[in-house]
């Protein structure tokens, strides 16, 4: 059955109800007003342009049956290349396209058509669309100090501090991002076009990030927003992190690519911080870094504001050569909950889902309803990670966050439960996962419902996760320490070296196969 996930006056975005992850089992023909779409349907999600506003359609798909909709109705529509835009990638567009959106009435879209328009950064407005069309590409400058430097925080006229500029989970200055956005809704960027921030030809990548006093700039800075959607553009070669909305509610990203090469560092493709009621589906990311990372920043920014990641949708995505798919972390005291993964593809990450977080988190970094459910992972180095003694950023080589025999709880993160279903895992060569919880406050529950493990019997041996003395390891099991529930059914290795489940510290441990069936209880060592 097919539904209708989005649209706008001229773009609209589907999806198909299925269990496969990302793609059909099988290409299926579209017809749109009783015309045949050019191309077939290969992904469970899929998008049509260039539609007309306040105009109806029939939409058939093989096999899938019928589905009415109608283009939204659009105030008027600003082409940028009316209004002197040359899009040839030598001129600075940025005046020409700024006057466009600033100028665009409540309910307009601005079009940039095909061409390469070269730009500084771009401050987005409320109740607007910004449409990038096939064959046009946004071309970020590539001399730094066009990116303005802005303040760590400002006061609102209600005398209120509010968070301007972060990096990394901190309030600092950071440089402005190539598209900015702050305290807007109802807007949208729409269209098969691209934002390249083009730091390949900079110093953005070649510069460590801690060498530098000020943060580096994202792709897309959303912050303190409402109700914004991302259809269909492509985003790549971002300085930093790519896609980074902050403090927003219910924000979409639909149909959207990411790339960045995978030396390029820092460069995550998604990483929602401190956000609530977001929807990732049928998005593909390709990444140096992190593929998606949800975060709710450091302690101070816990403290000041209530920054929880609640409530959020990903499906039918890919993930390609990350350090990791699915990440929550490292920035996370603001906790996170009701997290709901389901039908995605992982390829070629170093890790599949990934939890990574330490005891300078605080204890608002509260974890819980986190759940995984039908995923496929190909040559995804350790499917599983939670690591709890992340020795990342300046607090993760200290005694506080290394110590393993700490026995005093105090201000320390929690997990509750965390729960993985219907997944295989092809190719892994690591691990199958690694649960390494506090020592005085473990992870609450795992469980495992229908999960395989198939190792590439010339895999090659790595670490599992980042923390100080860590092992490398080959083809091993599922390693569990200081965890308190462990639940397994229906869960199965292949080509795995030595023991399939490695215990250490928990107090039950549940193991139900259809031919074996085993219950062992224990205190903590």
């Amino acid at each position: 059955m097919v539904k209708l996930l989005f649209v706008s006056s001229t773009s609209a975005c589907f999806e198909i109800e299925n269990k496969s992850a990302f793609y059909m089992e099988r290409e299926l023909q579209a017809y749109l007003n009783g015309q045949i779409v050019s191309t077939v349907l290969k992904n469970n999600v899929f998008s049509f342009y260039e539609l007309k506003p306040n105009t109806e359609y029939n939409l058939t798909v093989e096999g899938q049956g019928s589905l009415l909709f109608k283009t939204d109705l659009e105030t008027c529509c600003i082409d940028v290349r009316e209004h002197g835009a040359v899009g040839d990638g030598i001129a600075d567009d940025t005046e020409v396209i700024q006057a466009c959106i600033n100028e665009c009435p409540c309910g307009g879209r601005v079009y940039v058509g095909k061409g390469i328009y070269l730009i500084k950064p771009l401050t987005l407005k409320s109740n607007l669309t910004l449409e990038i069309a096939k064959d046009a590409t946004l071309v970020g400058v590539v001399d730094i100090d066009a990116y303005e430097v802005l303040p760590a925080t400002i006061t609102n006229q209600k005398g209120e501090i509010k968070a301007y500029s972060t990096w990394e989970g901190e309030m600092i200055p950071s440089r402005k991002s190539l598209i900015h956005a702050y305290d807007i809704e109802n807007t949208q960027i729409i269209g098969e076009g691209v934002v390249d921030g083009n730091a390949q030809n900079s110093t953005w990548w070649t510069i460590e990030a801690f060498q530098r006093e000020i943060g580096r700039p994202r792709l897309l800075f959303l912050n303190d927003c409402r109700n914004i959607t991302l259809h269909g553009i492509t985003a790549k070669n971002s300085p930093s992190w790519t896609l980074h909305p902050f403090f927003c509610d219910k924000v979409n990203f639909l149909d959207v690519k990411v790339y960045a090469p995978k030396i390029s560092p820092n460069t995550d493709g998604l990483d929602p911080e401190g956000c609530s009621n977001v929807s990732v589906i049928g998005c593909r990311f390709s990444t140096g870094d992190d593929c998606i990372a949800i975060k709710s920043g450091r302690v101070e920014m816990a403290e000041k504001f209530s920054c929880s990641a609640r409530s959020y949708i990903i499906r039918n995505c890919l993930m390609e050569h990350g350090h990791g798919a699915i990440v929550l972390g490292s920035e996370i005291s603001g906790g996170a909950k009701d997290l709901s993964v389901s039908q995605c593809f992982f390829r070629e990450t170093d890790r599949g889902i990934r939890i990574k977080s330490n005891r300078a988190r605080g204890s608002k970094s509260v974890l819980d309803g986190l759940h995984f459910e039908n995923l496929r992972m190909e040559k995804v180095q350790t499917p599983f990670v939670i690591n709890m003694y992340y020795f990342c950023g300046p607090d993760g080589k200290t005694e506080w966050v290394r110590s393993r025999s700490l026995e005093k709880k105090g201000n320390i993160p929690y997990i509750g439960e965390v729960s993985f279903k219907d997944i295989e895992c092809f190719d892994c060569e690591v691990m199958a996962g690694y649960f390494d919880g506090l020592t005085e406050q473990p992870i609450k529950k795992i469980s495992m419902e229908n999960v395989g493990f198939h190792f590439n019997i010339n895999a090659s041996p790595s670490y599992p996760a980042m923390l100080e003395g860590v092992q490398m390891y080959c083809r091993n099991g599922a390693y569990f320490d200081n965890v308190e529930e462990i639940v397994m059914k229906n869960v199965s290795f292949e080509n795995v070296e030595g023991e399939e489940i490695i215990l250490k510290s928990h107090q039950s441990f549940q193991r139900i196969n259809s031919i074996n069936i085993q219950e062992i209880q224990e205190d903590f060592a």
